[in-house]
């Protein structure tokens, strides 16, 4: 539940300009997501969300584009627990995941910093990564092993 949930709120503040933790709540509740505000607080902090300037003058929510933050363990467990299969065919990896699971595992992909991807496209169970060559596949489906053998820390 807790990766549907935080799958729903990528979607939610990747689709509308959300500013407060009080409105996130009230769509995920639409959504069919009962919540309180301190599992609201608790997912912006595991997703690493951010509050920036949106085009209309307010601050909202949104996850962090920078190169610099490291691979969250939270986004590594999430990858490693909801990713059913991967396969490739040309500079195209399809990655299968649990249902309502591969935005947060293409947001792993995304902020892990793997060279020579260029970015990903998430429906609700798959996800595709288009890498900028064919030959470095294999190279990538290694970094792709090496997150899902990755042990997260219990800090």
């Amino acid at each position: 539940m807790r990766y549907s949930r935080q799958n729903k709120i990528i979607e939610i503040i990747t689709n509308q300009d959300v500013d407060t933790q009080e409105r996130l709540a009230s769509l995920l509740r639409e959504s069919g997501f009962e919540v309180t505000q301190a599992t609201i607080s608790r997912d912006i902090k595991e997703l690493q969300l951010v509050k920036t300037l949106s085009s209309r003058g307010k601050y909202k929510y949104a996850i962090s584009n920078s190169k610099d933050l490291p691979v969250t363990d939270r986004f590594i467990k999430i990858f490693r627990e909801t990713v059913l299969s991967i396969k490739s065919a040309g500079n195209i990896i399809l990655i299968k995941t649990l249902a309502g699971c591969a935005n947060a595992a293409g947001e792993a992909i995304d902020t892990s910093g793997v060279k020579h991807v260029v970015g990903s496209v998430a429906g609700d169970n798959t996800l595709m990564v288009l890498v900028d060559g064919a030959e470095f596949v294999p190279e990538i489906l290694d970094e792709f092993e090496k997150i899902l053998l990755y042990e997260v820390r219990n800090d």
